[in-house]
């Protein structure tokens, strides 16, 4: 793009001709306690079923406490890296704490999910290597690929076969396969077992990415390899993030002594920038020990899932194959998905609409999340909306 005035403005008209502008949405109160689902946006009170807050902990009291002690006592940043003077006792808790969690040796903090699985890929993959990913895998994965400067390969979404062929062709050039455990925008699961089973007959590094599994699947929460009986030999590259079920912010990654410290070694993106505020990490420990603590969540959780597909079976409604927080409604069509999402709105409810190139073009989607906090009747309000919605906004 040329530097000019009128090069922005093309760009932008083309943006808007393909219904693709992103805005943000300007939220101007969150309740700290009462109806935790709600939210005042734009001067208008929306009940939100877009948050990635699935246990409900990020206004938790509780955890909003921890977070101004720690910054009582550290202050509000911790104004420099980790590798620098950035790494109090506090961030060194919450690793150890994270590590016990996902029952490996060690685990080490990023400042966001984005930079943790840059960080994690670039340590284990270099230029004229092989990385396989899933198709659907986040952008951050794909992302990471690229940066190490290793060729990207894709494989047909949560087909292990696939993946294993591909492993198989790759050879000794395969340097990492990598999945996410739950797929943010499908709401599915990877199928971990047989992808583990295959790297590790192959002699390559296998990552998961669980940002939506963590806290929220599996017996205990731990996710989506307790879910599938996998431990730390069958995967020994997790990467987590504490804003989504922990209700906070920050990732990590989770392995081997050995394998953490060469990402602590290498990753730039974990070199050159500033640690955690100290304060987030009190908060992070404390919201991960409710969540290890108070089932119920989980429990809460599940009822609702149940609930809102048994729902949507009896209208009618398309829902993809999820049995996760993340429930699509697949539309297949950007200008009803946002005509859709804005009629929502009208009507009281938050419902995001995504668009390619967040998904493929022809699977464009209401992305309908669901958090323990939500009551039945909320759930059964919005499937109701969702009927009626879907009548008056035809597809092309």
């Amino acid at each position: 793009m040329r530097r000019t005035g009128d090069a922005i403005a093309h760009a932008l008209r083309e943006i808007d001709a393909a219904q693709l502008r992103r805005r943000r949405r300007r939220v101007e109160s969150y309740p700290l306690a009462g109806r935790l689902t709600r939210a005042v946006v734009e001067g208008r009170e929306l009940l939100n079923f877009c948050s990635n807050d699935y246990l409900g902990l990020a206004r938790d009291a509780r955890v909003v406490a921890a977070m101004a002690r720690g910054a009582a006592q550290w202050g509000a940043g911790s104004g420099a890296a980790h590798l620098v003077t950035g790494h109090t006792a506090a961030h060194h808790a919450l690793e150890e704490h994270l590590a016990a969690f996902t029952r490996r040796e060690a685990a080490l903090l990023f400042s966001t999910g984005y930079m943790a699985n840059l960080g994690v890929i670039t340590a284990f993959a270099g230029r004229g290597e092989i990385v396989l990913q899933d198709r659907l895998n986040h952008a951050s994965l794909l992302d990471g690929a690229r940066l190490a400067e290793a060729k990207l390969q894709r494989y047909a979404h949560v087909s292990a076969a696939e993946a294993t062929l591909a492993l198989e062709a790759a050879g000794e050039r395969a340097a990492v396969l990598v999945t996410d455990g739950v797929f943010s925008m499908d709401g599915d699961v990877a199928p971990v077992a047989a992808l583990a089973q295959a790297a590790r007959a192959r002699d390559t590094w296998f990552m998961v990415d669980d940002a939506h599994g963590l806290g929220v699947t599996g017996p205990t929460g731990r996710g989506t390899l307790e879910s599938a009986g996998l431990g730390a030999d069958d995967v020994p590259l997790l990467v987590g993030t504490l804003g989504k079920a922990f209700g906070c912010f920050g990732a990590f990654v989770a392995g081997s002594r050995e394998a953490v410290e060469l990402i602590q070694q290498r990753a730039r993106s974990y070199i050159y920038t500033t640690a955690l505020p100290p304060g987030v990490a009190t908060a992070a420990s404390e919201a991960l020990r409710i969540a290890e603590e108070e089932a119920w969540r989980r429990e809460r959780l599940a009822a609702l899932i149940a609930r809102f597909r048994t729902g949507a079976a009896q209208r009618g409604l398309a829902l993809g194959d999820s049995t996760t927080p993340i429930q699509p409604l697949l539309i297949g069509d950007t200008a009803r998905a946002l005509a859709a999402s804005e009629a929502l709105r009208e009507r009281g409810f938050w419902v995001a609409a995504i668009r390619r190139p967040t998904v493929p073009a022809g699977t464009e989607r209401l992305r309908i999340t669901l958090t323990c906090h939500h009551e039945d009747a909320e759930v059964d309000a919005l499937l109701q909306a969702l009927s009626d919605v879907l009548r008056e906004v035809p597809a092309r």
